[in-house]
């Protein structure tokens, strides 16, 4: 009886794997949101609209009523004064005017404080828009973003 000699290898291609790996690295990287961290606690309060607006210039209410303000993404929001806060938003209304500002106030902060910094922002002719949590519980993180219309 003759015996065929076949010898079975056990090797496995990781190329394929990789490329699956890839592949779902950019899906999840497509997919997923961004947050970027605040510098201020701020409990915003909750909304169920929203729209995509991606404002370049902020202006936080924090629960003791200081305003604070930051132009750009990295930048980090700095204490200011009701003036401080209007000369600000002024240099930002001269560099660019279609520039939309969001308002971050505490949900413990009064209404006047905040109709004080929507009047503030209509006074330079900038857009302003008003954020909150949204109602959903699967994206606490983010912050919807609420138009306002200026009078």
């Amino acid at each position: 009886m003759l015996k065929r000699h076949h010898r079975v290898t056990a090797t496995f291609s990781m190329a394929s794997m990789t490329d699956v790996i890839f592949l779902l690295l950019i899906f999840f990287m497509a997919t997923s949101s961004f947050v970027f961290p605040n510098g201020l606690e701020v409990n915003l309060p909750q909304s169920s609209q929203s729209t995509a607006i991606k404002p370049g210039t902020r202006v936080y209410i924090d629960r003791e009523q200081i305003y604070h303000a930051a132009y750009g993404e990295s930048a980090e929001p700095r204490p200011m004064t009701p003036e401080e806060l209007t000369q600000f938003l002024s240099l930002v209304a001269q560099e660019d005017a279609e520039n939309y500002v969001a308002l971050y106030a505490d949900e413990e902060t009064p209404y006047g404080k905040i109709v004080e910094a929507l009047n503030i922002g209509a006074a330079t002719g900038l857009k302003m828009v008003l954020a909150t949590k949204p109602v959903s519980t699967t994206a606490k993180t983010s912050a919807d973003v609420l138009e306002l219309q200026n009078p």
